[in-house]
């Protein structure tokens, strides 16, 4: 399966992918009300990203995640926080304990969950009035546009998959997501927060972070070599040997009923 090959490449994960703006994680905090003695439930936290600044607050967090390279590097990563327990397991399969938590929260792995099970399942981990946040992350217009639509062609040529044309939105034609939370009844308050960052890569840890890609690692090698080969191209010669990439942050808070 795709969310299985994050596993392959951990350290790089961890040293590639970018950290969730301070506002995006305060902003949660204070909904939340976390601080010291919160009970919060991690799902999918990867190589701790959110999980390490959470755990600033004092939190007693259990963070089940799928991938054990993944959870090795975390379990380092939250070594001074005695009050974070990092589990192996599937979400999907993993057993709720008895006590109810304060908070669950998925940040850019709930589009992997089961979707019969991933409104469900934290529904019946949390206590009434508990919160469940998800946190979304979209590429979006801004930055280095001129190089995001030259790359496509470097994409057309070498992953078929890829349609024709494709450009990157701007942040106010993307839709927020907060259907799947609102219906059903286990939940109620549904609030979404934007946060953006920029982020200016070398043409090095651009390739590092297109390595973490689920879609760029199932490319065979002959492609997914070009296709870097491409985009290196177009950075170092086109490019100035950098580039800039916005991330859209989507923070969504509902209110277990």
């Amino acid at each position: 399966m795709l969310r299985d090959t994050f596993n392959e490449v951990a350290e790089l994960y961890d040293r590639a992918r970018p950290r969730y703006p301070r506002a995006l994680v305060d902003e949660l905090a204070r909904v939340a009300g976390l601080g010291p003695g919160s009970r919060v439930l991690e799902v999918a936290p990867g190589t701790g990203q959110l999980t390490v600044p959470l755990a600033g607050f004092g939190c007693r967090i259990t963070a089940v995640e799928l991938g054990p390279a993944m959870a090795a590097v975390a379990r380092r990563r939250l070594q001074g926080f005695p009050l974070v327990d990092v589990e192996v397991a599937d979400f999907d399969q993993w057993r709720l304990p008895r006590e109810p938590y304060d908070l669950v929260v998925c940040a850019t792995a709930f589009h992997w969950l089961d979707p019969a099970l991933r409104v469900r399942k934290p529904a019946d981990a949390l206590r009434p009035g508990g919160r469940l946040a998800v946190v979304t992350t979209e590429h979006v217009a801004g930055g280095s546009t001129d190089f995001f639509a030259q790359a496509q062609r470097c994409y057309e040529r070498w992953d078929p998959a890829t349609p024709p044309g494709l450009r990157l939105q701007d942040q106010s034609d993307i839709a927020g997501d907060t259907g799947e939370l609102e219906r059903g009844g286990r939940f109620e308050n549904v609030v979404a927060t934007r946060h953006l960052q920029d982020i200016t890569y070398s043409a090095d840890q651009y390739i590092d972070v297109l390595l973490t890609y689920s879609g760029h690692r199932a490319l065979d090698e002959a492609s997914r070599e070009g296709l870097l080969a491409c985009i290196r191209e177009l950075i170092e010669n086109r490019h100035g040997g950098s580039v800039t990439k916005r991330y859209l942050h989507e923070l969504i808070v509902a209110t277990r009923t």
